[in-house]
């Protein structure tokens, strides 16, 4: 990185926190308010609980593993884009099919309508990063406004289309778990754009930590919604 690009790290990656916050409290509104309140100790209760017998294990190991490839593909995604590399296409390749792997996932549950539009809502999930990735990089405030308001929105479909289709993933609990997920994603990859790596990483950390308490509540739910398949 030259000294010019060190000098002017600091005000940027302050710039585009104090823009997340600004739009996240816009876009969220009172879900957002509702979720840090009364779901608090449901979400908790949720992710926390283990499983019992074979078939659960496997379903919670399932989960785990798609939403850790999400994360990894992700981290590997935005490295790419933000080195310029080679590599970027390929990548966002892979990781746009992870959101298949997980579409796929609920199909015997929900069945392939749902399936499909939680894909597509997924692929857009990921698609919404491009732009503020770009404008982050460029230095645009006013295109990242706009962008990280897009991927607020669509976090926040994607958390009340799964509220809807099971009644143990509740809605602020699962608006709360997608709106922190963007949040981390742009704490790392603000680092990784001002060249704070080592940053990067120790957000990325604690980014994967929460999805993975966002997968075993997927998991519970399931559980809880559909007892006799995972009896034993």
């Amino acid at each position: 990185m030259t000294r010019t690009a060190q000098r002017s790290a600091p005000p940027l990656l302050a710039l585009i926190a104090a823009v997340a916050l600004v739009v996240a409290s816009l876009s969220w509104g009172g879900g957002g308010a509702s979720a840090r309140g009364g779901s608090a100790t449901s979400m908790t209760s949720m992710s926390s609980s283990l499983p019992h017998n074979s078939s659960q294990a496997a379903l919670y190991l399932e989960m785990r593993t798609l939403w850790d490839q999400h994360m990894e593909w992700t981290y590997a995604t935005v490295s790419a884009f933000v080195a310029g590399s080679p590599a970027l296409t390929p990548t966002l390749h892979r990781l746009l099919r992870n959101q298949a792997d997980i579409g796929h996932a609920v199909r015997p549950f929900y069945g392939k309508a749902a399936s499909h539009h939680l894909t597509t809502l997924l692929k857009t999930h990921i698609n919404d990063a491009v732009p503020v990735l770009v404008a982050a990089k460029a230095g645009d405030t006013t295109a990242l406004g706009t962008a990280v308001k897009a991927w607020y929105a669509n976090a926040k479909r994607i958390a009340d289309f799964l509220a809807r289709a099971n009644p143990h993933w509740h809605k602020a609990a699962m608006e709360r778990m997608m709106h922190t997920h963007i949040t981390q994603t742009i704490a790392y990859a603000s680092d990784q754009v001002v060249g704070k790596y080592a940053a990067s990483i120790a957000d990325y950390g604690t980014a994967e930590a929460h999805m993975t308490k966002m997968a075993d509540m997927l998991s519970h739910g399931l559980i809880k919604q559909f007892p006799h398949r995972f009896a034993g």
